[in-house]
């Protein structure tokens, strides 16, 4: 599997990893972001998905770890639809506030264009406010309710459309997250 490794501001390591989704330490994370949505919505998240939802060429489960420590997660997955889902965007407490979300999601973005898809959606909500701001700063806008929380009232369904890929250079427009 493939890993970048990048220096933070403060001189830590970031590395971001593709894991199985039913590997441990994916497991414990995605138990954090479940223990997140307990404290702001009062539950789990409800959404069904399985480990093979997030087997590549189909999906991508992204471990961001710092000096080695795991710090955080994101994945994408293809819904039955053909659209192409964010889940889990996750970071720890002590690691917030220093970019991984943001390096998390472009890490993702650019695995979604190297797979050939060409926009991306993602659910949040209001009890969300950091990662609404985040996502209204990649350039995400209101899209079209799917999935078990379509109509949910405070359910917020975002989008965007993602960087052409430049078939000259075999990579994106911009960076790559992989080494």
């Amino acid at each position: 599997m493939r890993t970048s490794a990048e220096p933070l501001p403060d001189g830590a390591t970031l590395r971001l990893r593709a894991l199985p989704y039913d590997d441990p330490v994916a497991q414990y994370l995605v138990e954090q972001v479940q223990q997140e949505y307990v404290q702001r919505y009062g539950g789990r998240d409800d959404a069904v998905v399985a480990p093979a939802d997030f087997t590549p060429p189909a999906g991508l489960f992204l471990v961001a770890e710092v000096d080695g420590v795991p710090a955080g997660c994101g994945a994408w997955r293809v819904l039955p639809s053909g659209a192409v889902e964010i889940k889990r965007v996750y970071v720890e407490p002590p690691f917030r506030r220093r970019g991984l979300a943001r390096r998390l999601m472009a890490a993702l973005e650019d695995s979604v264009s190297r797979a050939g898809h060409r926009s991306v959606v993602l659910n949040t909500g209001q009890e969300q406010p950091e990662a609404l701001a985040l996502y209204d700063r990649l350039g995400y806008r209101p899209v079209r309710g799917y999935g078990v929380y379509a109509c949910a009232p405070d359910a917020v369904f975002l989008g965007r459309e993602l960087e052409q890929r430049d078939e000259t250079t075999g990579g994106t427009r911009g960076n790559s997250w992989a080494s």
